[in-house]
């Protein structure tokens, strides 16, 4: 992704819209508007031409990954799956997701987005599919662990992708219109699931076995597409005038230039403090939103309500979410400032999930109390992405997003094995909830005190 090599003429064109800016004032009086019309096209253009698309993959691949929330609610009962076992299945997936993580980002930046992503795609889709035909809790673990694998690098494949296209000061807004698809994909995910489940028993196949072949359909279809509808760099993008491209160029290659580029390489930024301690943030925040994510159809279903009730009442919180990610991220990007903003959200979502676990009983309050909830949780991630993206450059910024995607996504394995365990031990969700509000909780808190270190003052100086 040949962006990140800072050519000359790439030079030449940041120290001409830099000129233009602080020369002459009767040059700089035609000059500015001049950049910043080419400024404003060239970021709709990006807006318009990658985000749906990009959002529209993540939809697939979060439908794909949590699907199996509905599929419990017929499968648990048809293969003899305990709410323990079923924990540590769904949790197990980040277990594979983890540790191919950072290979999957250094290969991507080695061989492109558009090659990597939609390998990523297609293998996970026909991983997906083949979930329709197992036999019992062995069978579900392994394929929900090469689910993981297969995936491994999606996420932090498209913030490092984004990172060639969208200039800093406009990252968190971007995120947040990406990541979006996370609580669109529940929240339309849920009334399909539920109307597909309803086809228990039709051509000789239960509803769950039903829902892994349908849904894993359009993660195939798109694998296809990303291969020719995806340009790695703005370089090859054609819908780009001459002049949008190498503002676009020049404006990422200068930010890059302010992004230090470690002499020990990948190998130094695997073991630099605050790699992990963002990894540790991101775990406090992946316990949250695994963890009630995956039960959230069966803490319904406990509440009182059928299968399709189930459906329609999990798009509420998450539809609710979507509408949260958009404008706390642009508020953020408005007024300039990430830390307050994480750790604010996060705050939101602990006292959401502890109000739920008062209510479990009671289902109109625990889909307000949840709506509260996936708000919090889902808030948090825009923000968040935008300071990992801004503490290096190249190979060694592919790896540090990995590694700090795969530590987090450690909560991803705790969070459903936590809330699963607790279930059996206790016989309702209620003490689950809490261990989930306490994880975020922790995030909120590592936030702010990050936010006091040198390195994370460099970030907030790029971003």
């Amino acid at each position: 992704m040949g962006v990140g090599r800072n050519d000359g003429a790439t030079r030449r064109v940041a120290l001409a819209y830099t000129a233009g800016r602080s020369r002459a004032p009767g040059r700089a009086e035609t000059s500015e508007p001049m950049a910043r019309d080419v400024e404003a096209r060239a970021c709709r253009k990006v807006t318009l031409r990658l985000l749906p698309f990009l959002a529209l993959l993540y939809i697939a691949a979060f439908l794909d990954r949590v699907n199996v929330g509905f599929a419990a609610l017929q499968m648990n009962r048809d293969l003899g799956i305990s709410a323990q076992v079923y924990g540590l299945a769904a949790g197990i997936f980040f277990v594979g997701y983890c540790l191919f993580e950072v290979p999957s980002n250094l290969w991507l930046h080695r061989y492109g987005g558009r090659r990597w992503i939609a390998r990523i795609m297609v293998t996970w889709g026909v991983i997906a599919g083949a979930t329709a035909f197992v036999k019992g809790s062995v069978g579900f673990c392994a394929l929900r662990f090469l689910l993981g694998v297969a995936e491994a690098g999606f996420f932090p494949g498209i913030i490092y992708y984004l990172t060639y296209w969208v200039p800093a000061a406009q990252r968190a807004r971007v995120i947040g219109l990406f990541m979006v698809a996370i609580p669109l994909s529940t929240a339309l995910g849920g009334p399909l699931s539920g109307w597909i489940l309803s086809l228990d028993g039709r051509g000789g196949l239960a509803g769950w076995q039903w829902l892994f072949l349908i849904e894993t359909l359009p993660s195939l279809l798109l694998g296809a597409a990303t291969w020719r509808w995806l340009p790695d760099t703005p370089r090859e993008a054609r819908w780009l005038t001459r002049e949008e491209r190498q503002w676009l160029l020049a404006t990422i290659a200068a930010e890059r230039e302010t992004a230090p580029e470690p002499a020990g390489g990948v190998r130094e930024v695997l073991m630099e403090p605050h790699v992990l301690a963002l990894g540790a943030c991101y775990a406090g925040v992946s316990i949250a939103l695994y963890g009630v994510i995956l039960w959230v159809p069966q803490i319904f279903a406990a509440a009182g309500l059928g299968p399709r009730e189930v459906g329609m009442a999990v798009a509420v919180p998450y539809g609710c979410a979507a509408l949260g990610m958009v404008f706390w991220s642009r508020r953020s990007d408005r007024r300039g400032e990430r830390r307050w903003h994480a750790a604010g959200a996060a705050l939101l979502a602990a006292l959401g999930l502890i109000a739920t676990a008062f209510v479990t009983d009671t289902p109109r309050l625990a889909i307000v109390t949840m709506s509260v909830a996936a708000v919090g949780t889902l808030a948090v991630y825009p923000v968040f992405w935008t300071l990992p993206a801004a503490l290096w450059r190249g190979a060694a910024s592919a790896a540090a997003i990995a590694l700090i995607n795969a530590l987090g996504n450690v909560g991803g394995f705790v969070g459903p094995y936590l809330i699963g365990w607790l279930r059996a031990a206790t016989g309702g969700f209620a003490y689950g909830l809490v261990a989930a509000a306490l994880a975020v909780l922790t995030t909120a808190v590592l936030v702010l005190r990050l936010g006091r270190s040198p390195r994370a003052v460099e970030a907030r100086a790029s971003v």
